[in-house]
């Protein structure tokens, strides 16, 4: 799920009344006819997509694109991000922050649940309490921990009534934090409540099946046939229902993009690639040269990173040397080829703290020198077979085969590559069951803190490098409650240099997201993070 100081600067103005309104984006006035024919009669608003099974549709344990995609669409929470990235409201109908920043209080409009409950604040307590419990271990839980006793609660050391999450009555949630968070209200979108009637009833399962499925978003869950096809329904208890022009999503699961590509290419799908799944590589400047490419820079960084407790990436000399053998301008431009920007530094380039990176690009001398002095600190004449992980996607799989032969003519050693199904690839990343793997975030919200927080524990499932730095740490930590915002850049500044001067992870480039759509398709959202957003699109 994937998160900066342009929504933190916008926050920082906000007085006792938060004055955001609902995002409601200006439409065409010929929408009201959308899918009418010439007989006046309603054709239905279909629209048809390509995405990967998700892992998860439970807010708690959801942690990979495909799921973040569904979710959005099945549930609406306090706030949405807009078109710029900035958090709107949308369940929350008013928001009123305490001058000291510390209390904010949310004020519910009235809305249902698909099985026609009302969404109480209680709702909101309760599906946040629960990503807290440290028995459910979501991978989400840590951006919460701004919020008053929630850290404290997830490591057993306060109980649950100790936290700043409180329903005072069924339309009003308060939420006490730990100190002034300029970025907090753009990490509500993600915390979208469930229905505890639902949870309760089937804790397991009830959100794989359409039978048991509660939801309380634009759409509902129609049909879910696992590996092949996935349908969300317009959902007439929404709030909103009325700005929804779709009538159903129709999702297939095809993993190959070159079969998706073609099903586009074959009016079988009105959108092919990113944010949703990506474009074959190949295809991409070809796309580019005939004018149907889009693209758009997002808040996301495509980086490696290396298990720091399996030998040689044990040694930190041997993983500077691997990372400063990559050419990353070589990969950008001749591989994924669709506007990425390479990368010197972890912060993606939408929010970078120094542009021009911490290390030079294709360094190939000094990378041959520090794996020479790594080898003979670990007493080693012959570095052995290292295996990198990736998912399967074609994109992937190119990038793998380009930084293979870097790795080989640089270092002139030889690197394997195995390749997953994206479950099974996170669950190795999640038990660090390999040795080196591709990986990449996606900004929560605009702040580099987002990126940096993710290395601050050793015990952590967000970090599973095994890399652990106290001086590190501490420097991000204060970062997060410093008011000046010129020290927090510098303490922000700081830190990443002792990451990237450890090389746990090392960059490779600022993402984009690419795509073709049907010309006919309108009101598509697509965010300045990277998010894209359907509940306003329609057919012409």
């Amino acid at each position: 799920m994937s998160m900066f100081v342009l929504l933190g600067g916008m926050l920082a103005g906000c007085s006792s009344n938060y004055a955001a309104t609902p995002a409601q984006p200006t439409q065409p006035q010929s929408q009201g006819n959308a899918g009418t024919t010439d007989a006046g009669s309603k054709a239905p608003q279909i629209l048809h997509l390509n995405v990967e099974e998700p892992s998860s549709l439970d807010t708690v344990s959801a942690d990979e694109a495909n799921s973040g995609i569904l979710i959005r669409e099945l549930f609406d929470g306090l706030t949405r991000f807009d078109e710029d990235g900035n958090a709107v409201k949308s369940l929350a109908e008013d928001i009123k922050v305490s001058d000291d920043q510390l209390v904010y209080t949310f004020t519910l409009r009235d809305s249902k649940w698909t099985n026609g409950d009302p969404v109480t604040a209680e709702d909101f307590a309760y599906t946040w309490m629960r990503n807290l419990d440290p028995k459910n271990a979501s991978p989400n839980a840590y951006s919460l921990f701004d919020v008053k006793n929630a850290k404290a609660y997830y490591s057993g050391k306060a109980k649950a009534e100790d936290v700043g999450i409180k329903a005072l009555d069924v339309k009003t949630l308060q939420v006490t934090l730990e100190h002034p968070t300029s970025y907090f209200l753009a990490l509500t979108p993600f915390f979208t409540p469930v229905n505890k009637k639902a949870v309760e009833a089937n804790p397991q399962a009830w959100w794989k099946d359409p039978s048991t499925f509660v939801s309380n978003g634009a759409f509902k869950l129609d049909t879910w046939e696992h590996k092949s096809k996935l349908v969300l329904a317009k959902n007439d208890t929404y709030w909103d229902k009325d700005a929804v022009k779709l009538d159903k999503i129709e999702f297939s699961m095809v993993a190959d993009t070159n079969t998706e590509l073609e099903m586009f290419n074959h009016g079988d799908l009105d959108w092919a690639g990113g944010p949703l799944s990506s474009l074959p590589a190949d295809a991409i400047p070809v796309l580019k040269e005939e004018g149907k490419l889009k693209s758009k820079m997002k808040a996301a960084n495509y980086y490696i990173k290396f298990q720091t407790e399996k030998a040689p990436f044990t040694n930190e000399k041997i993983r500077k040397a691997f990372a400063y053998a990559i050419n990353r301008q070589e990969l950008t431009d001749n591989v994924t080829q669709a506007g990425q920007t390479p990368l010197l530094g972890f912060v993606p380039q939408s929010m970078a703290l120094k542009p021009e990176g911490y290390f030079k690009d294709s360094d190939s001398e000094q990378a041959k020198t520090l794996l020479a002095e790594g080898m003979k600190e670990l007493g080693v004449t012959t570095l052995p077979t290292v295996t990198f992980m990736y998912n399967t996607s074609d994109m992937n799989k190119k990038i793998a085969e380009a930084l293979q032969a870097q790795w080989k003519k640089t270092l002139n050693t030889d690197v394997k590559l195995e390749n997953y199904e994206t479950k099974v690839f996170l669950q190795n990343q999640e038990g660090e069951n390999y040795m080196f793997s591709r990986s990449s975030w996606v900004a929560d919200y605009n702040d580099p803190i987002n990126f940096l927080e993710k290395f601050t524990e050793k015990e952590s499932s967000s970090n599973n490098t095994r890399w652990f730095n106290q001086k590190y740490t501490d420097l991000v930590e204060g970062a997060r409650v410093e008011k000046d915002a010129a020290k927090r850049k510098q303490m922000y500044t700081e830190a990443e240099t002792i990451l990237m001067d450890a090389m746990p992870v090392t960059p490779l480039y600022t993402n984009v997201n690419a795509w073709v759509q049907n010309d006919n398709l309108k009101g598509v959202i697509v965010d300045a993070l990277g998010y894209v957003d359907f509940r306003f699109a329609y057919k012409e």
